[in-house]
């Protein structure tokens, strides 16, 4: 069994040497470490099916929900037997699109899609809502983490060994989506009759499951990039929070999120 985090793509040529004028002296493109080279390699990975880890991916994505800081605690020996943080298995990837996958066609059954709406549903929550998102937030957290959240007390020599790779970043931004995914796309689905409803109960309990799933994507986030040594200032990732418990304060006046999230998201109002 092959151990570490998430889904990263080492290329097996160490630490990497070298910091050409990209982002903060990082690399040579877009700022990106030459020891991180993660997506041509996932994506030669994703077509070995067999050389695949799922036990573990299933491992991981359990403890996700039960105790995600257990989960990143394997970073630093996957750092020592492979030196990058990130993990070179897309197991995770498959495994989450698969839960997507079933999800897209569960609410399709729902709202009675055809079987076209259904697919479009399927890959637009793979595609779109996870991929892509993970994509985009693992860009972000990139660039933050490096800009911002380094130690000052990091060595200079070896830039490339105490910057956060962005391959770590997009574990971190997949681990992220699922224990928010369990409770916005899977839990919501047999409450939804329920918190749709035009009442403060039904109003109360749909917004606090929302409140929670960000909570979890703002939490798993932060405990992924608190795991790396060199960073100092992983507290500033929790300041999203202030903003999310306070719009969900303000929701509590009459502004019902499931049911608005539902009807803007299937273009329909829940029957």
């Amino acid at each position: 069994m092959s151990s570490g985090l998430g889904l990263g793509y080492p290329n097996g040529s160490g630490s990497g040497s070298g910091s050409g004028p990209g982002f903060g002296g990082f690399g040579d493109f877009g700022g990106m470490p030459r020891s991180d080279r993660g997506l041509p390699i996932l994506l030669r990975r994703l077509a070995k099916f067999k050389a695949m880890d799922f036990e573990l991916a299933f491992w991981q994505l359990t403890y996700l929900v039960v105790a995600p800081r257990r989960v990143y605690k394997q970073t630093y020996h996957h750092k020592q037997t492979k030196n990058v943080w990130a993990r070179d298995d897309p197991a995770m990837l498959i495994l989450i699109s698969g839960c997507l996958a079933v999800a897209g066609l569960a609410w399709s059954l729902v709202y009675r899609k055809s079987l076209s709406g259904a697919v479009l549903i399927i890959l637009r929550m793979i595609f779109r809502d996870f991929l892509l998102t993970s994509f985009l937030v693992a860009t972000l957290l990139y660039f933050i983490s490096n800009r911002l959240l380094l130690s000052p007390s990091a060595p200079h020599s070896a830039v490339s060994e105490n910057c956060v790779e962005w391959s770590y970043a997009f574990d971190v931004a997949v681990n992220s989506f699922f224990p928010a995914f369990l409770t916005t796309y899977v839990a919501l689905l047999p409450l939804a009759a329920v918190v749709v409803r035009n009442n403060w109960v039904s109003l109360f309990f749909g917004n606090t499951l929302f409140l929670i799933a960000q909570v979890q994507w703002v939490y798993v986030m932060y405990l992924g990039i608190a795991a790396l040594p060199f960073v100092a200032r992983s507290e500033f990732l929790l300041a999203p929070l202030l903003p999310i418990v306070g719009g969900y304060l303000l929701s509590l006046l009459g502004f019902n999120m499931p049911r608005h999230a539902l009807e803007l998201y299937f273009g329909q109002a829940w029957h």
